[in-house]
C-alpha cells in the first residue's frame, strides 16, 4: 500500500472518531488495528498531537462543571470521596510494589480509579511525562472496566435491593468515567441518575488537588513548583461555567467536543502502538486495575448499605 493511500485511510479514521458512532474503547481498538495493519503514516507527529489534544480536551471538560452545584449536591458524598480516593491511591501504590508494575502506568491507573477515569489520566499524564504506551495501558484498563460496570452494576444494585439514592452514590464512587456513571445510574432510575451525576461532579473536582500534589512529588531536583498551564485553564473553564451560566449552550458544545477530543486521543494512542510495545506491556497493569476496582467497589457498597 502506497503512502498516500495510507494517509487517506488514517485521516478518514481520525475524522470518524469525532462522530457519535465511536466511543473511547472503539477508538482505541480502531487506532490499534490501523497500527497493526497499515501502520501510522504520521508517527513522528503522534506524541506531540496526543499531548496537545489531551490538554485541550481536559480544559473543555471544565465547562461541564458548576462549582457551587457540585459542592452543594456532593456534600453527603464528601466523606466517601475523600476516604475512597485515599484508599485507592494507597492500595495502588502497594499493588505496584507487589506486582512490580511500571510506576507511571500504575499511578495513572490508580488516579483514574480514584477520581474520574480517563479525565484524571488525561490530566496527570503530561505532568508525570507518561509516554503513549503507559497512557494506552492505563486508559485501556479503565475503559474495559467501565464497560463491564455499565452492564453489571444495575444488576448488583437490584440484587442487594439498593434504593435509588444508595445506587446513585455507589455509582459515583465506584465507576471510573462520568459517562459510565450516567449510563448505569440512568438504567436504575431518575433519582439515582441525579445523585450519581452531582456526586460525580464533586468527585471530579479532585483532579485539581491531585494534579498539584503530582507536580510537587514529580518535580525531582527542581525546587520550583509550577502548575501546568492547562490545569489553570481547566479551573478557568469551570469558573466561567459557574459564574456565566447564560452561555450554557456554548458550554454544552464545548464539553461534547472535549469528550470527542479524548476519543480521538485514544485513537492516536492506539495508532502509535507497535506489536513490540504491546508484547512488552504484560498483564500485571490490568490485574492491578481489576483489583483496585474490586476493592473500591466492595468497600463502598458495604459502607453505603450499612450507613445510608
Amino acid at each position: 500500500m502506497n503512502q498516500t493511500l495510507r494517509q487517506i485511510i488514517f485521516v478518514i479514521a481520525l475524522i470518524f472518531c469525532f462522530s457519535p458512532f465511536v466511543d473511547p474503547p472503539l477508538a482505541l481498538l480502531l487506532g490499534l488495528t490501523l497500527s497493526l495493519t497499515i501502520g501510522h503514516p504520521y508517527l513522528h507527529l503522534n506524541h506531540k498531537a496526543t499531548n496537545w489534544l489531551l490538554k485541550i480536551s481536559v480544559v473543555g471538560l471544565g465547562f461541564g462543571m458548576n462549582l457551587h452545584h457540585a459542592i452543594e449536591a456532593g456534600k453527603e458524598g464528601l466523606v466517601f470521596t475523600i476516604f475512597s480516593i485515599g484508599i485507592t491511591l494507597l492500595a495502588g501504590w502497594l499493588l505496584s510494589k507487589w506486582l512490580k508494575t511500571d510506576a507511571k502506568t500504575s499511578y495513572l491507573i490508580s488516579s483514574g480509579t480514584a477520581i474520574c477515569g480517563g479525565s484524571a489520566i488525561a490530566a496527570i499524564s503530561p505532568i508525570i511525562k507518561a509516554d503513549e504506551k503507559q497512557m494506552s495501558v492505563a486508559l485501556g484498563t479503565i475503559f474495559v472496566l467501565n464497560s463491564i460496570a455499565l452492564l453489571v452494576f444495575p444488576a448488583i444494585g437490584h440484587w442487594f435491593n439498593m434504593t435509588q439514592h444508595q445506587f446513585g452514590l455507589w455509582c459515583a464512587i465506584a465507576i471510573h468515567d462520568t459517562s459510565s456513571v450516567v449510563g448505569a445510574s440512568a438504567k436504575y432510575g431518575q433519582e439515582a441518575l441525579q445523585v450519581a451525576t452531582t456526586v460525580k461532579l464533586e468527585r471530579a473536582l479532585w483532579i485539581i488537588p491531585l494534579s498539584v500534589l503530582t507536580v510537587f512529588f514529580a518535580k525531582g531536583e527542581n525546587k520550583k513548583i509550577s502548575i501546568p498551564y492547562f490545569i489553570g485553564f481547566f479551573i478557568l473553564a469551570m469558573c466561567l461555567s459557574t459564574y456565566l451560566p447564560e452561555f450554557k449552550n456554548q458550554y454544552t458544545y464545548a464539553v461534547i467536543i472535549a469528550k470527542k477530543g479524548l476519543t480521538a486521543t485514544l485513537f492516536l494512542i492506539g495508532a502509535g502502538l507497535s506489536l513490540d510495545r504491546i508484547k512488552s506491556v504484560g498483564i500485571k497493569p490490568f490485574i492491578q486495575g481489576v483489583l483496585l476496582w474490586m476493592l473500591i467497589s466492595i468497600i463502598s457498597i458495604l459502607t453505603i448499605l450499612m450507613t445510608e
